[in-house]
């Protein structure tokens, strides 16, 4: 399946009924007066978050989305039925923006959770309306209004509390793969993951929760560049970020630099989101080059650093524990 994360989709509200002009025809009623019933409300635009889906690839192909029309009114001061809602599915963690001033106006995380993204138009009023002491038999009757109509721009961002992120190649695909039940593409050259990868990692005692692996980032990703910038949004939401670094590269370190400003430039609090830095491919790595590494490591970001091997299972226990500690789980 195709992965879409973001589309730009218009929605209509239905339009109302008409009123209509009638009067009472009844035998033995010479004087039955007006009778014209109000046109029915045109039907609403909701979306609505479903567990279902993972991406927003229908709205590729269809982008127009229009609620039913109201019924017109009837004799007898009948009042028209009311337009069908259209319900669009979107996946949970849907952003929903108007399109030219980028405002939010709903974020659905939790499945069946709804957002009304346009109002039908009013039914009109049939001519039983505007009977009165001086207009006994009035003929007046008012038009339906039209629904409400918005462009408007749907973005994923993921639901995951663990987002892996680091260069590609640095093992991202393997380590989620060793962690949980994903079963990503993995090889040995750059891009191999061009769609986030998600994966449910669980404790011992069943509970778990959601880790993803963002494609890898390169040097001017926020900007544009490579394909880590179309997924930087999917770990907006995430609580908890683990920076893998591969070990056996040429400078790891400036490996780390590249990555933290990528987030830097991305902006959004990312820099500041909590981070485990894990060194991956410790097999890579001689024995004394391994303590020199953690050692370099922890002088530049001031915080613990991890050495694991995640083709070989080896650290992946002690990571995991930190990780359900700053998830507090």
């Amino acid at each position: 399946m195709q992965f879409i994360d973001h589309a730009s989709i218009s929605v209509f509200g239905g339009r109302g009924g008409d009123g209509i002009v009638a009067f009472r025809r009844e035998k033995y009623v010479p004087a039955g007066g007006p009778s014209g019933g109000d046109g029915g409300h045109g039907g609403r635009v909701l979306f609505q978050a479903d567990a279902n889906l993972q991406t927003l690839l229908d709205f590729k192909y269809k982008r127009s989305f229009i609620a039913q029309d109201g019924r017109r009114g009837g004799p007898n001061r009948s009042t028209g039925a009311t337009g069908k809602d259209l319900v669009v599915k979107v996946p949970c963690g849907t952003e929903v923006r108007h399109f030219n001033t980028g405002i939010l106006l709903g974020d659905l995380t939790n499945p069946g959770q709804t957002l009304i993204a346009a109002y039908g138009g009013r039914g009109g009023l049939g001519n039983a309306h505007y009977l009165s002491n001086r207009n006994r038999a009035p003929e007046k009757f008012t038009e339906g209004r039209d629904g409400e109509e918005w462009k408007l721009q749907l973005e994923l961002k993921l639901l995951a509390e663990v987002g892996i992120i680091g260069l590609p190649n640095a093992g991202k695909s393997t380590l989620i793969a060793v962690l949980s039940e994903a079963r990503p593409k993995i090889a040995d050259y750059p891009f191999t993951t061009l769609i986030p990868n998600l994966g449910v990692v669980r404790r011992p005692t069943g509970d778990g929760t959601v880790f993803a692996d963002i494609p890898g980032l390169i040097a001017g990703a926020a900007q544009g560049a490579g394909l880590g910038h179309e997924f930087l949004r999917h770990i907006e939401r995430t609580k908890l970020l683990i920076h893998l670094i591969d070990g056996g590269s040429d400078d790891p370190l400036k490996d780390l630099s590249v990555v933290q400003n990528e987030l830097i430039s991305y902006g959004h609090g990312l820099i500041e989101r909590p981070r485990l830095v894990v060194i991956n491919k410790q097999e890579l790595i001689g024995k004394e080059k391994q303590k020199q590494l953690l050692d370099e490591f922890r002088i530049q970001t001031g915080r613990e650093v991890f050495l694991i091997s995640a083709a070989m299972s080896v650290g992946l226990q002690n990571l995991l524990d930190r990780i359900w500690e700053e998830l507090g789980i």
